[in-house]
């Protein structure tokens, strides 16, 4: 887990508001009032607690000196005074998501026209048995990264090819260079770990035990040494060697699937992911297929965990359903699959589409483009992750997909977010030292750093990435439509972006010391996304005492 090691310093050009609930001729209604520059308070300089590093990024700049985003002071000022309209149906377009989950099971979502199990499309929307959702990959689960597709499949022109071979090439090096290091680390400290147990005659040993060793042999002496350096690695030599377990599993993944040419993780599925009409592939199991599938599982606890049942932790949203659509491998996303899925969404009620993927690469992304295009006129919000790679969104080298723009021109729709990631530090290293930016690609940041949520099997662990970011704001977007079911979805964009924390100082992008911008060029808000203020500005434009 990681420690926050922030100093005391200024909130710099920090605006945030205060509600005052009137009540006037028996109807109760909020506005907000700005309230002096709080320029002056104290940061928090101690570490978070175990209990504040769980729930951080539901924590209040002003109350707790933590960049979270109000959730808990919106539920305990204004949410008591907001009649629930409707459940809010969220799409988690992601890997699969453990269903059965403790703290997710009762807020999935069910289709009311399907008949489970009998192997019938009984609500004739094109998908059979689609209970909770469907699974665009059916038994799939490892894939190569699309620029090895590319490359496989001969896809796009001969310069779109040469940059992606010569990109693979520099990564598959890389991995393959780390996948040694690794497995040549592991086994050294595998055999020093098997040595020191015979030496000691037990099976488990303190560092204190290692360090009283004075063997006779050099290679016990050299046993030693190894395990003294690991020990600075974790509270264990299991623990070390789960970690480097870990690394070794990343880059032999790359390695054997993600930059692997020959490999072909689609054949299993039976379609053509590059025809468009080739249908009726997958299935309607949207669970995860294995445990080390947990990123869907994640991403729908931020949004929607069971809130005040004792369980590991509350999601943002209250009143609302998660339907999962199985989209993710482990690798890159179809785009054949990412513009079926919007579309599946849209068509079978979902308000809001959570999109916590992305690639560099999109031979058919004009396939996603129209499907975008498509929830947007049907009133559906989509909310992106900005992506993992510490890069600036609006440089053209840096594309990224999904979006809704190309490179850093005008959107082409009004109903997508991408948001970027913060850590629980406010100041100057508060961005996420992995997160993209980009004051034209970028929307608006949120708590991704160490964000505690679910994990399959009814486990729940920290993760980091623009992942969570984004699913946090999709969480107030819920919040906001289920009292304000009204809103279109271009004015619930428009009310997070609007109603965030302006921070105009400098900060650290990209974990570079020497790389500062001020934090209101990271993107086109320039702001923290804050579910107090995005309720009470929804409150005004739904009553309309404000236009967007």
């Amino acid at each position: 887990m990681k420690k926050q090691t922030s100093f005391r310093q200024p909130l710099m050009g920090v605006l945030a508001f205060a509600a005052l609930v009137l009540t006037s001729c028996g109807s109760t209604s909020l506005v907000s009032t700005p309230i002096e520059n709080i320029d002056a308070v104290p940061l928090k300089i101690s570490e978070l607690s175990e209990e504040e590093s769980k729930r951080w990024g539901h924590a209040d700049l002003m109350q707790d000196t933590i960049p979270g985003m109000s959730v808990e002071r919106s539920y305990e000022e204004l949410l008591g005074h907001l009649k629930v309209r409707e459940n809010v149906l969220v799409a988690v377009l992601d890997s699969g998501i453990d269903l059965d989950h403790e703290d997710l099971h009762g807020v999935i979502w069910t289709n009311p026209k399907e008949i489970p199990g009998n192997g019938k499309d009984d609500d004739n929307n094109g998908y059979v048995d689609d209970v909770h959702g469907y699974n665009f990959l059916g038994e799939s689960y490892y894939e190569q990264l699309e620029m090895a597709r590319i490359i496989r499949l001969n896809l796009g022109d001969a310069d779109l090819q040469a940059r992606a071979r010569q990109e693979l090439e520099a990564e598959y090096e890389e991995a393959r260079r780390g996948m040694e290091n690794y497995d040549q680390l592991y086994q050294a400290v595998k055999n020093a770990d098997d040595a020191v147990k015979k030496e000691l005659g037990k099976d488990s040993y303190t560092q204190e035990e290692v360090a009283g060793i004075s063997g006779p042999t050099v290679a016990m002496q050299q046993s030693k040494s190894i395990l003294m350096q690991m020990f600075n690695y974790g509270d264990s030599i299991d623990d070390v060697l789960e970690q480097i377990k870990e690394g070794l599993d990343y880059y032999s993944g790359q390695v054997k699937y993600h930059l692997n040419v020959e490999f072909d993780g689609r054949k299993v599925v039976g379609d053509d992911p590059y025809d468009i009409n080739s249908r009726g592939y997958g299935n309607g199991n949207p669970m995860n297929l294995v445990k080390e599938e947990f990123h869907g599982t994640h991403v729908a606890g931020v949004i929607a965990a069971e809130r005040g049942n004792g369980l590991g932790v509350d999601g943002v949203a209250d009143h609302v359903r998660i339907m999962s659509v199985r989209t993710v491998p482990d690798g890159d996303e179809y785009d054949k699959d990412v513009a079926l899925a919007i579309r599946y969404a849209v068509d079978n009620g979902a308000r809001i589409i959570n999109a916590s993927f992305g690639k560099s690469y999109s031979p058919n992304k004009d396939w996603v483009y129209e499907a975008i295009k498509y929830a947007a006129r049907k009133n559906v919000l989509i909310v992106n992750a900005a992506g993992n790679d510490g890069l600036n969104l609006d440089d053209p080298a840096n594309p990224s997909f999904p979006n809704d723009q190309e490179a850093a021109g005008s959107e082409f729709a009004d109903n997508m977010l991408t948001v970027g990631s913060l850590d629980d530090t406010y100041g100057a290293e508060m961005v996420s030292s992995f997160s993209n930016y980009g004051a034209s690609n970028v929307d608006i940041f949120a708590p991704g750093g160490q964000i505690y949520s679910t994990m399959p099997g009814n486990e729940y662990v920290f993760q980091q990435g623009t992942s969570f970011a984004a699913p946090a704001v999709s969480g107030i977007a819920a919040l906001i439509l289920s009292r304000f079911p009204k809103l279109s979805a271009s004015q619930v964009k428009k009310i997070i972006m609007q109603s965030g924390l302006p921070v105009k100082s400098p900060v650290i992008v990209a974990g570079d010391s020497d790389l500062s911008k001020p934090f209101a060029e990271l993107s086109r808000s320039g702001k923290i996304a804050n579910a107090y203020n995005a309720l009470i500005l929804a409150d005004q434009v739904a009553n309309g005492k404000i236009s967007l």
